[in-house]
């Protein structure tokens, strides 16, 4: 005898809410993985070889100082210092972070956005929310501590790198892009707690400024892109993945 709320109701409006998240975002990524496999994501693996990369040359006497000077961005810098290594800052992962951590955010995050958004999109995204990380740093500190928004002189002196701002705002853009409402909001609203209750820390913040960005864009996008045709064939239901 079924328990109450376990009929096939129930298990309908749940297929049916997956579905209205999902359902886009899946057509797309999983025929491309199906038909193409790892070729439907070279950018993504050179990415992830790239932050392996990285990861094992900083961990050697010889080839720290090499990566910091090529991938390690400080606020406390010339502006122009950290332009030129903000782009390889995002495939140099964090010494006190666990490097699987970084590869793992890449290789899930980014191959889905490659296939979804594109090569170009996806680095343009990713570089775009780093970069509102990196000036975020500089803002905050001109503000300073009194301020909620701000932050405090030490902070001038950590080093700013690792992919979780391109992460944060390719989950957002992607989720923005194939109408996962929910999935975007619990992104943003993590972000935000994770600030407010967790990790008040210059990190922390960097997200968020990246969220806000990468918001910003999407909205943009939104004003100005042309209906695609496929939008209104999938809220008709033809296009669905199960």
């Amino acid at each position: 005898m079924r328990g109450p709320g376990r009929g096939p109701g129930t298990a309908s409006a749940i297929r049916g809410a997956v579905r209205a998240e999902w359902g886009r975002l899946l057509w797309t990524v999983w025929p491309a993985l199906v038909a193409r496999r790892l070729r439907a994501i070279p950018l993504t693996l050179a990415a992830v070889c790239l932050t392996l990369a990285f990861h094992f040359v900083q961990k050697q006497s010889w080839g720290y100082h090499a990566v910091q000077d090529i991938g390690s961005v400080q606020a406390y810098e010339h502006l122009w210092v950290a332009l030129l290594r903000t782009p390889l800052s995002l495939f140099v992962p964090a010494l006190d972070l666990p490097v699987w951590g970084a590869l793992a955010q890449i290789l899930v995050v980014f191959g889905i956005a490659e296939i979804c958004l594109g090569r170009w999109q996806t680095l343009l995204v990713a570089y775009a929310a780093t970069l509102a990380g990196t000036m975020y740093a500089r803002i905050g500190l001109w503000i300073g501590p009194d301020s909620p928004i701000g932050l405090p002189d030490s902070d001038k002196f950590v080093v700013d790198t690792g992919p979780s701002a391109a992460v944060v705002g390719l989950a957002v853009v992607v989720c923005w892009r194939y109408r996962a409402r929910f999935t975007c909001a619990a992104v943003v609203v993590a972000m935000v707690v994770e600030v407010v209750f967790i990790k008040n820390n210059l990190a922390g913040k960097e997200h968020v400024a990246a969220v806000l960005v990468v918001l910003a864009l999407c909205m943009a996008w939104d004003r100005w892109r042309p209906l695609k045709p496929y939008d209104a064939q999938y809220t008709r239901g033809r296009d669905r993945p199960w």
